[in-house]
């Protein structure tokens, strides 16, 4: 007699719960698409995003937050170092979430959905402060006295001239989904995994707010403002429970072959190993009690 596997469901993957993989595709290439067209659609708003600027800037001082320019001071001690900086912006951020889907997709369907959700929700949530607040980035902040590593070191993602840049809306820094999607992809993973060694994945989020504010790219309020949209989506979406699964192939679990109303369950000794022929011979004496031989002791 052979028994299903019961693992843990976060070694164990329910693929009931797995939704198709084109419709997946589609739907996710879909909304980076919109979300791609809709950061562009409000290019335009230059006067609008320096004047949000200045007001992010002072308010920063007021709330006697730290200065960003603290953080590239650091960086700029070593060129290898901010030039790391530059690439972790430009090549981590999108790569990493996606990896990050894929691998929860195989291995972990329901924390997928609820992944999903939450960054589908985050990233619209984003695009419409995009439009309604456009914001210039530090870098392009004389009162803040930085200095665009991205276009002075190398490498960068946007072009010399923002306010004509076609294939980026440079504008649209609050807030930073840099920084929201890190500590999703960070939170996904410590809630899916039951290693000791989880919690490491905080690191990607601390590495990504550092880089963003060394390379002038974002002010603290950006990550500050994501972080808070994260909590109430994270708040709003429950992570679905997940369905106990029981071994498909016994009566119990699918009513087939069971007599009505016997309520048969699995005995203790059932997990014991060797202990086939015994459960065996107990399945077929409940539902087939007339054959059971007199004399055997069922029924005391």
């Amino acid at each position: 007699m052979t028994y299903a596997r019961t693992e843990p469901t976060d070694q164990e993957p329910d693929i009931r719960a797995r939704p198709p993989l084109v419709r997946e595709f589609l739907l996710v290439a879909g909304l980076f698409l919109a979300y791609k067209f809709g950061r562009r659609a409000a290019n335009g708003h230059v006067e609008e995003a320096f004047r949000n600027a200045g007001n992010v800037w002072d308010l920063e001082r007021a709330l006697h937050l730290p200065g960003e320019g603290g953080v590239q001071g650091v960086l700029l001690h070593s060129q290898t170092l901010i030039h790391a900086a530059n690439t972790y912006y430009a090549t981590v951020h999108f790569p990493a979430t996606v990896l990050f889907l894929v691998w929860l997709y195989r291995r972990r369907p329901l924390h997928y959905l609820w992944s999903r959700r939450i960054l589908a929700v985050l990233t619209g949530a984003a695009l419409v402060l995009h439009l309604i607040f456009p914001l210039a980035p530090p870098r392009m902040l004389p009162a803040a006295g930085l200095i665009d590593t991205g276009q002075v070191y190398g490498p960068t993602v946007y072009g010399a001239t923002p306010a004509t840049d076609t294939m980026a809306n440079q504008f649209a820094a609050m807030p930073s989904l840099h920084v929201g999607w890190a500590v999703m992809v960070a939170v996904g993973l410590i809630v899916a995994t039951r290693s000791r060694w989880r919690w490491l994945w905080l690191l990607h989020p601390a590495i990504t707010l550092l880089v963003v504010v060394g390379t002038a790219n974002h002010y603290w309020l950006d990550a500050i403002v994501v972080v808070a949209l994260l909590a109430v989506a994270l708040a709003a979406l429950r992570l679905p429970l997940p369905a106990r699964n029981a071994p498909a192939h016994l009566p119990w679990a699918t009513g087939a072959g069971a007599v009505p109303g016997a309520g048969v369950r699995v005995p203790a000794y059932a997990a014991v190993s060797g202990a086939d022929a015994r459960v065996d011979a107990y399945v077929a004496g409940a539902t087939h009690p007339a054959r059971t031989p007199a004399g055997s002791g069922a029924g005391r």
